[in-house]
């Protein structure tokens, strides 16, 4: 994020990227900690860590600063709802750590502005909880923020494919190995014993849909597939992400199971 002094200005950027790589060092919720650490321990941890060494090394700017920032404010056992983006952003002070997601006081890009859309479009059609009356200065608050940290805390799962990414490169540390750790998370939640949802957006995060549970115990779950949120995808068909009423849909499906639904 920018800051008035030059000094200050330059300090708000190296804080804005990741300087060293440390995972044992990052902060996580109790119980993604061995699942995380077994998959640093295996032979595609290892060769991803080798990967973001040397790009380190190579003087490469990588985002965010904390590439697991999301396992960090939604522990395991308290998913409800998991929302799989691709990559995180890649311009200064943007990236997170949480898909979707930017600091408090940077543009909302694209993408989730058509999701605050979205949110906004279900409320005043009265399909989505605390819509309907809605003051025209909190639709304005809600839709230039960009800030998803809250959804996080209520057991929003705001997880990317691939974690980190260089500056101006989209895509660019796709398949270095962190889709094998994504894969691994998506399994956990999916073996876990309390109600989720799946919102997946787009052929990209479609194509890690979870496989279907079995047995006679398994745990409910919602699979809601659309088009991507992009400007580019999201009235297209054959499933616009405008109408979607996924946050609708999630709400009900918690409720249903005895959850507690989700402020969007």
């Amino acid at each position: 994020m920018p800051a008035s002094g030059g000094g200050d200005a330059m300090a708000d950027l190296v804080a804005d990227r990741l300087k060293t790589w440390n995972p044992c060092a990052w902060p996580l919720a109790q119980d993604w900690r061995g699942l995380v650490a077994d998959f640093f321990a295996s032979a595609q941890g290892v060769r991803l860590a080798s990967f973001i060494t040397t790009r380190l090394a190579g003087d490469a700017v990588i985002f965010p600063p904390q590439p697991l920032h999301a396992l960090a404010l939604t522990p395991l056992h308290k998913v409800k709802v998991v929302i799989l983006g691709q990559d995180p952003y890649h311009g200064p002070g943007q990236a997170q750590g949480l898909a979707f997601s930017v600091p408090p006081g940077v543009r909302v890009p694209p993408s989730l502005r058509n999701i605050r859309a979205e949110i906004d479009r279900e409320r005043r059609a009265g399909v989505l909880a605390g819509g309907g009356a809605d003051h025209p200065e909190q639709a304005a608050v809600r839709t230039s923020n960009g800030d998803l940290a809250s959804w996080a805390s209520q057991g929003v799962l705001l997880l990317n494919t691939c974690m980190t990414v260089e500056q101006a490169a989209p895509g660019a540390h796709a398949n270095a190995g962190w889709e094998a750790l994504t894969d691994r998370i998506i399994d956990a939640v999916q073996a876990s014993s309390g109600p989720v949802v799946f919102m997946l957006w787009g052929s990209h995060a479609q194509a890690r849909r979870p496989e279907p549970a079995s047995g006679a115990g398994r745990a409910p779950r919602l699979l809601l597939l659309a088009n991507h949120p992009s400007p580019l995808s999201a009235n297209r068909l054959p499933v616009p992400f405008i109408g979607c009423d996924h946050f609708a849909q999630a709400n009900a499906f918690l409720v249903a199971h005895g959850a507690t639904p989700i402020d969007w």
